[in-house]
């Protein structure tokens, strides 16, 4: 089955570590591993997994030969691709990373701009939360790789993500490379020297994008999926196969070809730095961000996510196939920073007549506006939503801050479209919990979820099935973001060649990864956290002494 010509045939054709065969490994050793490589997918909910995996034959085949949890969670609310992957490498949820979302209001941030991205530092002048500097300063806790660099200061740690977001978070505050795609091209913090493997990669991927890519076959599988499914007038989704005009960088990285760059890099850093290879333990991290384009796209049931996923698997595989060249023992965990949910109008054919978009009605503007007409206010009175944490604006005088939580309380929870409402001091009064996430409230879910400092006044739980996408004819068809088990839900799989594969049905939480990690290459975690180490020895040891 040919999906797609890889980057690296491209650019890489002289370095063996990408031949497409994979070299039998030997049995891992008793000692350590040299090298861990974790590998965010971003958006691979456990639903597209288990819909999926029967169709892997590469990357994804090997990762399911050892151990597979398909019921992993990022346990809160706040389903989005930061907080998700605070979450990875931290052992914490959101509560404690104070990585609460993707944005939040700050009406004390020192330009006309209250938004604040979570990767970025609100204090450079002449910002804004469209046009920032990438920081890690909202990140409030130690990663794996500090971990690692405070018991053993030569290890090394490199983090390449499509995303910004996700090499930050997981990447943390102390990183040897540091490297994403701004659009153009896979840059760094401002003063860093681009390293050849940076060099090369981008190179080779100016000149993929200047060449048009042509329609990818479509696999027998794909085929019942690829149908056009109207979601305005004038917009179809679900039938695409990723053809690109010569020099679309915006479709490229909307396609299969953005995660082979990404990984590429990656497996370029590694084999270029030795990683692993020189007496001590190091981190690669990789955030695979196309699925999630893909999905906000196209949705996740069309011809686009076949063929995504199933290149995707082929990706992984080259990269895999790289790391085995090298000799390296390593470690491989794959999971995902949420999960996704398929645009309704595709949804209500599949048999799912509940499923629906928003309405205006349950947007701040309109709460804002009945709220002005009811309480005599001016302006606008609240800014966030629809769905997630709600601000009451400066504007509000203080005499009436009480009366305008109370009534917009309210008016939330009388909208048809609306599940639950929940007050600052409804969610501070709630503990975190360690119990099965399946089987946590809703506001237990928003509690893990709740910074003091970041998070709303109020936060919104829409109900289930109801898509926070007023519009899908200009942007994004389809979403995630919801309390909901199909944003919560993700896959966890750890490898190492030679280890007894099993599958462990039960959930585990994606915050159990890095005290997971951090037992089998004993490093010793230096902070309190929330997830719990996971043994994934098949028998009778256990990895976690």
């Amino acid at each position: 089955m040919k999906l797609l010509a890889p980057l690296a045939a491209l650019a890489l054709a002289a370095t063996p570590a990408l031949a497409q065969q994979s070299v039998p490994a030997p049995a891992a050793p008793a000692a350590p591993p040299k090298l861990v490589v974790v590998i965010s997918v971003d958006q691979f909910s456990a639903d597209l997994f288990a819909e999926y995996r029967g169709q892997f034959t590469s990357g994804f085949a090997r990762l399911m030969s050892g151990a597979v949890f398909p019921a992993g969670y990022q346990s809160h609310a706040a389903t989005e691709t930061c907080p998700g992957h605070s979450t990875i490498l931290t052992g914490d949820h959101p509560a404690r990373t104070g990585i609460i979302a993707n944005d939040w209001t700050d009406f004390a941030a020192p330009r006309a701009d209250k938004t604040v991205y979570c990767a970025e530092d609100e204090t450079v002048p002449g910002t804004d939360s469209n046009h920032y500097t990438v920081s890690d300063k909202h990140l409030k806790v130690p990663t794996l790789g500090e971990w690692m660099k405070a018991a053993d200061p030569q290890s090394r740690v490199v983090s390449v993500a499509g995303k910004d977001r996700a090499a930050v978070m997981m990447g943390g505050h102390k990183v040897d490379e540091l490297w994403w795609w701004d659009g153009k091209a896979f840059v760094s913090y401002a003063g860093r020297t681009a390293p050849d493997a940076v060099t090369r990669i981008n190179t080779a991927t100016t000149a993929r994008i200047a060449e048009a890519q042509p329609a990818l076959d479509l696999p027998a599988f794909c085929r019942p999926r690829s149908r056009a499914i109207p979601v305005s007038a004038t917009k179809t989704v679900g039938d695409g196969r990723f053809a690109r005009a010569a020099g679309d960088a915006k479709a490229f990285r909307i396609s299969p070809e953005f995660d082979d760059a990404v990984l590429a890099l990656g497996a370029k850093l590694a084999t270029d730095m030795k990683l692993g290879q020189q007496g001590h333990t190091d981190l690669l991290i990789v955030g695979a961000s196309a699925t999630d384009y893909v999905g906000h796209t196209y949705g996740t049931e069309g011809s686009e996510m076949c063929l995504q996923l199933l290149s995707l698997d082929q990706t992984l595989g080259r990269l895999f196939d790289a790391l085995d060249r090298t000799g390296v023992d390593y470690q491989v965990v794959l999971t995902a920073d949420h999960g996704g949910h398929d645009l309704p109008e595709r949804h209500r054919e599949h048999g799912a007549p509940t499923e629906q978009r928003i309405t205006a009605e349950v947007t701040t503007t309109s709460i804002s506006r009945a709220l002005a007409g009811k309480l005599g206010l001016t302006g606008q009175v609240l800014v966030g939503g629809p769905g997630g944490d709600v601000y009451v604006t400066p504007a509000v005088p203080q005499a009436k801050r009480a009366a305008v939580l109370a009534e917009a309380a309210r008016l939330y929870a009388a909208n048809p479209q609306v599940q639950a409402v929940f007050t600052r001091a409804q969610i501070e009064a709630t503990p975190i919990v360690h119990t099965p996430p399946e089987t946590w409230s809703l506001l237990e879910r928003a509690r893990a979820s709740y910074d003091p400092q970041r998070s709303g006044d109020l936060v919104v739980a829409l109900k289930p099935r109801v898509t926070p996408i007023l519009d899908p004819a200009i942007g994004s068809v389809a979403t995630h973001g919801s309390f909901w088990d199909y944003d919560r839900r993700v896959p966890i799989l750890f490898w190492r060649k030679g280890m007894t594969g099993f599958e462990q049905p039960l959930s585990v939480e994606t915050v159990d990864i890095a005290p997971t990690l951090a037992a089998l290459i004993k490093v010793p975690v230096p902070v309190e956290i929330d997830g719990r180490c996971l043994d994934i020895d098949a028998g009778s040891g256990d990895s976690c002494k």
